[in-house]
């Protein structure tokens, strides 16, 4: 069976906003591909639904979210990017609809960016692992307000707080789908992908007995190399790619 190869992604873009659901999931996702973006000159903005509040069993949200917004901050600027915003929904819970499209849109409004990232909206891994409910609302959210943004008739509200529609959304780019058609090479940006998942430490050291530099690399070390077999044999970041 011929395995089908990824395609590169676009290249003629200035502006790209990452949306995820919590601290963790871009640098587990595909920081390699935006250090590569960044170190071209391209602008990348994040915006996080929550601060990550519930993620650690063992420390209590009200202390947990600044320490774990904290390392998405020192994450992101490992990989050359400086403004994350936090859009304060509540972690684990996040619920899909209208309150989180207008969230959603207003930032899209605000940043106006070509290309807008996310992470896998639907219910499996793969199909061979659930997928958080979160991950689902805001990775689904995305899509939709990546078309919202760009109409005036949908959130008039927004108008009125001086957003005005956007309708330069150009692709929507997903993150761990299990059926990418895009990729990125990896190579340049491998390092500050390590150094960057590294600064959730605190995270990473309840999720796994292993050293964390140990398991980090080697967790995107793996991905990394499954994708390139479909990437001319270099290690890369996979996206499925939505064109508007």
């Amino acid at each position: 069976m011929t395995t089908t190869q990824l395609q590169p992604m676009p290249g003629d873009w200035r502006r790209a906003l990452a949306v995820v659901a919590h601290p963790d999931d871009l640098e587990y996702g595909c920081s390699a591909a935006i250090a590569a973006w960044t170190d071209e000159g391209r602008e990348v903005a994040y915006v996080l639904a929550t601060r990550g509040e519930a993620g650690i069993d063992t420390i209590e949200p009200a202390r947990c979210g600044p320490l774990r917004e904290r390392e998405q901050r020192a994450s992101a600027a490992v990989v050359g990017v400086s403004e994350v915003e936090f859009l304060d929904h509540e972690d684990g819970v996040i619920e899909y609809g209208t309150a989180l499209r207008r969230d959603i849109a207003a930032v899209i409004r605000r940043h106006r960016p070509e290309l807008v990232i996310t992470l896998n909206h639907r219910d499996t891994w793969g199909g061979v692992a659930w997928n958080t409910p979160d991950h689902v609302a805001v990775g689904r959210a995305v899509l939709d307000a990546a078309g919202d943004a760009g109409n005036r008739w949908i959130f008039p509200d927004l108008v009125e707080r001086g957003l005005d529609p956007w309708d330069g959304v150009r692709w929507v780019a997903v993150a761990g789908s299990s059926t990418p058609t895009h990729a990125v090479d990896a190579t340049a940006g491998m390092e500050r992908a390590v150094a960057s998942l590294l600064e959730h430490r605190s995270y990473i050291e309840v999720l796994t007995d292993e050293d964390p530099e140990t398991y980090v690399r080697g967790f995107l070390a793996q991905h990394a190399a499954r994708t390139g077999e479909r990437f001319g044999g270099r290690p890369a970041v996979a996206f499925e790619l939505f064109s508007r």
